[in-house]
């Protein structure tokens, strides 16, 4: 064991009142919203209920306020009295849960109202019949980490390095919604540069009104073309939000009009060639892990992004909140989205040989357990169906470093049928396979050099050098990054000299998108741009802002 800091975000340390009262939908939003989020009962192994828990705080968090670590085989028991507004009930009560790792199982007042398998994935219940004036809410939740079955992320429970504190439990809202008997359950949006089919699920037929224009749904479908559209780019941001209306039911929503495609090497965001300046976002926190004290804590980290001139963050590994997403809709902010991984990994076979010796293997015959396979498949297609109308979703990478990675040919068809409109990096870092929109590198511990590329190049991972901040750091005995730096003039020398001597250059080979390592520290990582408790800017818009500039240039 090693000696760790106990670290809060200023927003944590501030947290004084229930967290994460904002609506945790925006893309589908009601008037009826019931938050559980707050003090809940709290206990593991038995029903005895003996502590208390802040949802939706994982329990190892800080914030939490338990922040112990539980043995897998051990149960966590939730346990929550509420009692809805008089007026609430407008037909039918829909329980709703943003993520809870991994299986868990719901009742309402001693009867169950169902169960869910998934650490990443939204999931609701409809509780009308098992309501009352009190209730008592009780979830059950079993976390295995350790069979690799179920996707995990970068969760470990003997963390180090680069891998992290594994979470458990519930680390996203509960929430409660009232709903007309007939209502919309869900929508999908398909867009172009001046128009938006909308697929209404539930209702058949209504209206829906953007800026002052109504537009028909007719057999649960709305068209709507858009007179001298306003398209959507990172620099300009522009949401169209709409109104739709059916019977009893009316939700609020948006959507953006941009397009993607590939033309030789080039990448296109509206028919135009674009440049994507990333950045690697992990989306931990050092008080709450998977979840930061509340909604503006994404919003802060985007915003600093930006300012130091990046248009895109690489969410990796990991699935967040939909206000994640809303937010970089909002701001500007594109999303390489990654699959999350599971299957077990190997540091000799996964990282150091095709490192080393650029060693291919034929995927094939990789992490054959059909159970892993499948689990893998459902949660891409479930990652699929929850951000498909997020336009600054742009990309999505199936498999990173070879890590579980299977058939990766069939994967990139299976999710070209799902979503034929965003960029899929199939194999990011290496194990290179036939499908895949890019040339995917990660370049660590060498100059960055590649070859003149028939696909947009991609260098997807790269720099990641390490500066250590006394007292903004968790491991307070060891380091883990790339390369190390004692003063913030060398850090920021570097960084600058590592982006004019060796990636600018790669434009004229086919360069299009880049991701930098990474936007925060993480634990032991002390790699970030920003410190894990957000309090320290290693470098700032003044010394990297023309850099990123250069860099964007068409």
């Amino acid at each position: 064991m090693g000696k760790f800091n106990k670290l809060y975000t200023e927003k944590g340390w501030n947290l004084n009142e229930e967290p994460w009262q904002k609506y945790p939908r925006p893309q589908l939003k009601r008037d009826s919203f019931f938050s559980l989020n707050g003090e809940w009962d709290f206990s593991v192994g038995n029903e005895s209920y003996n502590k208390k828990i802040t949802v939706p705080f994982c329990p190892e968090s800080i914030l939490s306020g338990v922040n112990e670590i539980f043995d897998e085989k051990e149960t966590l028991f939730y346990r929550k009295n509420f009692s809805l507004p008089e007026d609430f009930n407008k037909g039918r009560v829909i329980l709703h849960f943003g993520a809870v790792d991994q299986v868990c199982f719901v009742t309402l007042n001693g009867k169950s109202v169902g169960s869910h398998k998934g650490g990443y994935d939204a999931f609701s219940f409809d509780i009308t019949d098992f309501l009352s004036t009190d209730n008592v809410l009780t979830v059950a939740v079993n976390d295995t980490l350790s069979d690799n079955i179920l996707p995990y992320g970068k969760q470990k429970r003997n963390r180090g390095g680069m891998w992290y504190t594994g979470v458990s439990g519930i680390w996203q809202s509960v929430w409660c919604e009232s709903v007309p008997e007939k209502h919309i359950k869900s929508l999908k949006i398909d867009v172009t540069l001046n128009t938006a089919d909308i697929t209404f699920d539930g209702i058949e037929n209504g209206f829906v009104t953007v800026e002052n224009m109504t537009f028909d749904i007719v057999n649960s479908h709305a068209h709507i073309k858009i007179e001298n559209p306003n398209n959507w780019t990172p620099e300009n941001p522009y949401l169209y939000f709409f109104t739709a209306n059916s019977g009893k039911d009316k939700i609020q929503s948006y959507f953006a009009l941009r397009t993607l495609r590939i033309e030789g090497n080039k990448l296109l965001l509206n028919e135009k060639p674009y440049f994507f300046h990333g950045i690697l976002d992990q989306g931990y926190f050092s008080d709450g892990i998977y979840t930061p004290a509340c909604e503006d804590s994404y919003t802060d980290d985007i915003l600093k992004m930006k300012d130091l001139g990046f248009n895109m963050l690489r969410k990796h590994i990991k699935v967040e909140p939909e206000i994640y997403y809303y937010e970089c809709d909002r701001l500007g902010m594109a999303v390489f989205q990654d699959m999350v991984n599971n299957s077990d990994y190997s540091f000799i076979r996964d990282t150091v040989l095709p490192t080393v010796f650029s060693i291919r293997k034929d995927d094939e015959k990789c992490h054959t357990n059909t159970e892993t396979r499948d689990a893998f498949i459902s949660c891409m297609k479930k990652t699929v169906v929850q951000l498909y109308n997020h336009p600054c979703v742009v990309e999505w990478t199936i498999f990173n470093e070879g890590w579980g990675q299977f058939c990766a040919d069939d994967m990139y068809a299976q999710l070209k049928q799902m979503d034929s409109s965003r960029f899929i990096d199939s194999a990011s870092g290496w194990f290179k396979v036939k499908n895949n929109d890019f040339n995917s590198l990660h370049i660590y511990f060498k100059p960055l050099k590649a070859k003149t590329s028939k696909k947009p190049l991609f260098i997807s991972e790269f720099g990641g050098y390490s500066y250590k901040i006394k007292g903004h750091s968790f491991n307070i005995e060891n380091t883990y990054g790339y390369g190390k730096y004692d003063s913030k003039e060398k850090f920021v020398s570097s960084v600058r000299q590592l982006y004019e001597n060796q990636v600018i250059p790669l434009k004229e080979k086919g360069l299009c998108a880049t991701v930098y390592t990474q936007l925060s520290d993480v634990e032991d990582e002390t790699n970030g741009l920003l410190t894990y408790d957000r309090k320290v800017q290693k470098i700032s818009p003044d010394e990297f802002y023309e850099i990123s500039e250069k860099l964007k240039e068409i």
